[in-house]
């Protein structure tokens, strides 16, 4: 079995593209911070990972118009490993996530108050698989810069 789910934050903003035969494919990269990393004992090595993620279609689409960096999303899908030849004659290994699903987490404007490399210590309530899941908010808060907010039941996607 291939399945991975990570929570994390866009590194940057996504980059959408298009093959030749017109399928969209959106690539953006994941923080995802370790959970038990400790800011004062981690000696010069990084606390988080960082986790290219791929999307296709209409997933890649969606990802493209909506994401932006700094966004936390839950990301589900399969790792992949594929290899090509490089410029100068080597073999190159490319580790990703191919996303399946992808959940906005938060809201559009969590992302413009993201904590800037926040990458030590325990996750900000990210839920990991213990403890209750987080309870989404029962009235939507009004957000002047990205138009009406809306509900989770009323976002088409």
């Amino acid at each position: 079995m291939n399945k991975v789910i990570l929570v994390g934050r866009l590194t940057k903003d996504p980059e959408v593209r298009y093959t030749q035969s017109n399928i969209a494919v959106c690539t953006f990269t994941l923080a995802v911070d370790r959970r038990y990393a400790k800011r004062d004992a981690n000696d010069g090595r990084p606390t988080a990972d960082f986790i290219p993620i791929v999307c296709w279609r209409k997933l890649a689409e969606t990802c493209g118009n909506n994401l932006a960096k700094g966004r936390q999303v839950c990301v589900e899908g399969a790792m992949q490993v594929r290899s090509y030849d490089a410029q100068d004659g080597s073999k190159r290994y490319i580790t990703e996530v191919v996303a399946d699903v992808v959940e906005f987490l938060g809201s559009r404007g969590d992302a413009q108050h993201a904590p800037q490399q926040n990458y030590g210590g325990a996750p900000q309530q990210n839920n990991y698989g213990g403890g209750a899941p987080q309870q989404r908010q029962s009235a939507p808060q009004q957000n002047t810069n990205f138009g009406p907010a809306l509900s989770d039941e009323e976002i088409p996607f």
